[in-house]
Formats: C-alpha cells, sequence, structure tokens
C-alpha cells in the first residue's frame, strides 16, 4: 500500500507561482512511478508529469512543458510539482499519483493505482 498527501494548493493571481508537495509513505519507494493530474470542473482528468522515483527520469505533458516542472525529494519521499507563470486555464484539483509496474512512464490516469485526495489550484485573471 502506499498512502499519498498533496498540500501546497491555493489561489492564485495569472501569472504566479505555486509549488505542490505530495508526500508518499507506505512501502519502498524505488519501484514507483509517480505523477501529476490535475481536473477542472466539467472535464476529463488530464496528465501533467509523471517522474520514476529510482533515477529521476521525467515526463511531462508537452502543452506545460516550460512552465510545470516535477521533481521529487528522496530524503523526504516527498514529490513535486513547480508551477510557473499561471494562466486562469490552469484551475483544477490537481492529483498525485502513483503506479507500481516497470514502464517507467505513463500518462494514463488508468494505470495509477494510489491516488491522494487532491488539492485545489485556483488561478484568478
Amino acid at each position: 500500500q502506499v498512502r499519498l498527501v498533496e498540500s501546497g494548493g491555493g489561489l492564485v493571481q495569472a501569472g504566479g507561482s505555486l509549488r505542490l508537495s505530495c508526500a508518499a509513505s507506505g512501502r519502498t519507494l524505488g519501484a514507483l512511478t509517480m505523477g501529476w493530474f490535475r481536473q477542472a470542473p466539467g472535464k476529463e482528468r488530464e496528465f501533467v508529469a509523471c517522474i520514476r522515483w529510482s533515477g529521476g527520469a521525467k515526463s511531462h505533458e508537452d502543452s506545460l512543458k516550460g512552465r510545470f516542472t516535477i521533481a521529487r525529494d528522496d530524503a523526504k519521499s516527498t514529490m513535486y510539482l513547480q508551477m510557473n507563470t499561471l494562466k486562469s486555464e490552469d484551475t483544477a484539483v490537481y492529483y498525485c499519483a502513483a503506479y507500481i509496474g516497470l514502464t517507467p512512464h505513463s500518462s494514463r490516469s488508468s494505470d495509477y493505482t494510489y491516488w491522494g485526495q487532491g488539492t485545489q489550484v485556483t488561478v484568478s485573471s
């Protein structure tokens, strides 16, 4: 079992920045891939980024590259999402997720077994 707890969401003005955190616990993280998804009202959940815990290889949604960056701190068992130059369309609930497997990256939410409770990010224009 893996427990994921997000934090860091909030209200920010357009052009501003936020850093989301996801604290993981429950098992050795080495075999995990962890990711961020988001879901805006009335829209489907969409992939943001993911990272292979062992080695740190990353994958970002193409449209968000350059503004969003995923990272992890092994010592703190915590994953981060740095979000810069935020836009109103970034408003959504952001979810942390994880799966155990050999595939290093996945953008499909159905591949992820473990999910956090979500944290709201609201960008005002």
